[in-house]
C-alpha cells in the first residue's frame, strides 16, 4: 500500500561561499589551518513531519523558494535527509525534471526506451506502450529526430507521455503544466484525472493555487523551509491568498 512518511526530517545544503578558489589564493594562504572559503551551512527544510497515505491528492504550494520543490526531491530520493526518517512505500514516478533521462543526441523513439528503463520499464512493456506514448505526444514524425532539435514544449510533451504511461504507485509531479501550449495542458489535465484513477498516490508542486484546489483533497502550504498549514485544499488555499494578497495598500505577511 503506498504511503509516505516523514517524521522528524530536516534537510542541510552544505555550500562554500566562492564556487572555486584561485591557486595564488591557494598558494598565498596554505599556511593557514582556517578554510579562505569556508563551508556554509543552509538550511532547506526544516523539522518536516508528514504522512500522506494511499489515495491521497496532496498539492504542496507556496511563494517562491518556499521549499516545495525541495520537498518534493526529498521524498523522490534525491536528496537524503541530513536527520530524521524518511520512508517511502510503493514504487516512485516522478516528472520534475524535463532533461532527467533524455539524451540529447538520440531520436525521441530512443529516449522514451531509455527514459522507460529509468522508470523501471522492461523492454517488453515499454516497448508495448511506444504506440500509445506517440499518440499522445502528437510530435509525429519529430520522433525519428535527436531530441535536441526539440523546443521545451516537445520535451515536456515527450516527458509527460511516458510519465503518465505507467501504472504509478507514487506519483511526484513539479509544474508539469506550465510548459506547452494551451491545447496540451488541457490535454494533459484530462490525462491527469485519468492518471489519477490508476495512481495510489499523488503529491503535486505548482503556482496554480486554484487548479491545485480542484485537483487536491488536501493542500501542503510550505513557507520558508517548513510547514506553515496542512488541510483540506480550499480552505489552506483561501488562508494563502488571503495572506499572499493583502489588501490594498498593506504589505504582503509572507513576503519571500
Amino acid at each position: 500500500m503506498a504511503s509516505i512518511t516523514l517524521d522528524n526530517v530536516n534537510l542541510i545544503f552544505r555550500l562554500r561561499r566562492e564556487g572555486r578558489i584561485s591557486l595564488k589564493e591557494l598558494l598565498l594562504h596554505r599556511k593557514f589551518r582556517k578554510s579562505r572559503n569556508p563551508i556554509q551551512e543552509v538550511p532547506a527544510l526544516t523539522n518536516i513531519n508528514l504522512k500522506i497515505g494511499k489515495g491521497e491528492r496532496v498539492g504542496i504550494i507556496g511563494h517562491n523558494g518556499a521549499g516545495k520543490s525541495t520537498l518534493l526531491r526529498l521524498i523522490a530520493g534525491i536528496y537524503p535527509p541530513t536527520s530524521g526518517e524518511r520512508k517511502v512505500v510503493g514504487q516512485i514516478s516522478s516528472l520534475f525534471d524535463i532533461a532527467l533521462g533524455f539524451e540529447p543526441t538520440a531520436t525521441g523513439w530512443e529516449n522514451i526506451r531509455v527514459r522507460g528503463y529509468l522508470q523501471g520499464e522492461t523492454p517488453r512493456s515499454i516497448s508495448s506502450k511506444m504506440p500509445e506514448i506517440a499518440e499522445f505526444c502528437e510530435l509525429g514524425k519529430f520522433l525519428d529526430m535527436p531530441v535536441r532539435f526539440y523546443s521545451s514544449g516537445m520535451l515536456v510533451r515527450l516527458a509527460f507521455s511516458i510519465a503518465t504511461a505507467i501504472q504509478p504507485e507514487v506519483l511526484l509531479i513539479d509544474e508539469v503544466f506550465g510548459a506547452g501550449d494551451i491545447a496540451f495542458q488541457q490535454k494533459a489535465q484530462s490525462r491527469m484525472e485519468e492518471l489519477l484513477n490508476r495512481a495510489q498516490l499523488l503529491v503535486f508542486v505548482g503556482h496554480g493555487v486554484d487548479a491545485i484546489a480542484k485537483m487536491c483533497s488536501r493542500v501542503i502550504w510550505m513557507h520558508h523551509g517548513q510547514v506553515h498549514m496542512d488541510g483540506p485544499s480550499q480552505r489552506v488555499v483561501d488562508a494563502f491568498k488571503k495572506h499572499m494578497l493583502p489588501p490594498a495598500g498593506q504589505p504582503s505577511n509572507l513576503a519571500a
